[in-house]
């Protein structure tokens, strides 16, 4: 447990969080796991931990507050990625590891260190930790332009492509895309939020051919599309998506009309658990499709506006992320290398 000398500091870091919500500067998954992994590098270097231990206690006590403050999976997931920084920097610094063992055996190794193994003071630890995790920063920092450099490997000339809402990872791949092929996109509108009308104005200004439709079309333009491309809030483990709602709509009209469908999805989206279908996630007021100007006699039901759905990994036929392109079936082993056995119960 944190001990009580840390807990001050903490809590001061996690106001700063809290301060970021409060103003609306977090706007998606990237903001938020950006944010994060910065409060951890703080935490590395302001708050006088003496061992590794004691240092992914604290990031573990941090991730927990800020996750009470916005349950977003990014969180979990810098939360253990930094916890597995800390352990590799520290066998390595304590030379417990073995040099020129290959990734699987590093893997496996670092999995079979018990935490007891973590209270050993190591000179120099600080420095190699912050340095991990400034290239964990530099990862999430170049994370969308290294999915868009492989844009005009799965785009070609002439294709229309259809895509759903907003996502940044999408709209520069596509505008990346456009540099060397020339397509068109048609954008479902997103409703009721239309998301998809922002993303529709900004890829026609840069030049891309596009068409904004209803949610309610998707179905009957589907068999005139090349390919769909959606972006992903949250990648599981068995390779399931959470993604916008109304995309699952569209991943299933593509597949009546075996229609590939991509997701771009940067590595700090895949989770290590599993979705429980039973929790709804998250939900917003349903103000934006129901007409409250209704006399008070017609409010006889109860009506819920979700922001997210469950794309089975089934309906998917490529994820691409930083390092290529992957079938969902895939994600397990990326799963694997990403995170340790020792950060499940988190």
């Amino acid at each position: 447990m944190v001990m009580d000398q840390y807990k001050s500091d903490l809590l001061e870091l996690s106001q700063e969080f809290q301060s970021k919500i409060k103003q609306n500067s977090l706007i998606g998954s990237f903001d938020i796991a950006h944010t994060v992994v910065l409060l951890f590098r703080k935490v590395v270097g302001k708050v006088n931990w003496i061992n590794a231990k004691e240092l992914i206690e604290c990031v573990r006590f941090l991730g927990k507050s800020l996750f009470e403050m916005n349950p977003s999976e990014v969180i979990i997931n810098m939360v253990k990625r930094v916890s597995k920084l800390i352990r590799e920097e520290y066998f390595g610094a304590s030379g417990t590891n073995i040099e020129g063992s290959s990734s699987l055996q590093t893997i496996l190794m670092a999995n079979n260190h018990s935490s007891d193994d973590l209270t050993l003071v190591v000179p120099g630890l600080k420095s190699v930790v912050i340095d991990s995790i400034n290239e964990l920063i530099s990862e999430l920092e170049t994370s969308r332009s290294n999915i868009a450099l492989k844009s005009s490997e799965y785009i070609h000339s002439n294709e229309i492509i259809m895509t759903y809402g907003k996502s940044r990872t999408v709209e520069l791949f596509l505008k990346k895309a456009f540099l060397k092929r020339k397509f068109s996109v048609i954008v479902a509108e997103c409703a009721p939020f239309f998301h998809g009308q922002e993303l529709a104005k900004s890829l026609a200004e840069h030049g891309i051919e596009t068409t904004v439709i209803p949610d309610s079309a998707v179905f009957a333009i589907m068999s005139r599309v090349n390919k769909v491309i959606i972006g992903a809030h949250t990648v599981y483990a068995d390779g399931g998506l959470k993604a916008s709602n109304g995309a699952q709509s569209m991943a299933l009209a593509a597949k009546h009309h075996a229609v590939p469908v991509i997701v771009c999805s940067a590595l700090f989206k895949l989770t290590p658990k599993f979705v429980n279908q039973e929790h709804g996630g998250d939900f917003v007021s349903p103000e934006l499709s129901l007409d409250f100007n209704m006399k008070p006699r017609d409010f006889d039901f109860e009506t819920t506006t979700p922001k997210f759905t469950y794309i089975k990994p089934d309906t998917v036929d490529l994820l691409i992320t930083d390092v290529g392109g992957n079938s969902p079936s895939y994600v397990y082993r990326l799963v694997a290398e990403l995170y340790q056995q020792e950060d499940d119960d988190f």
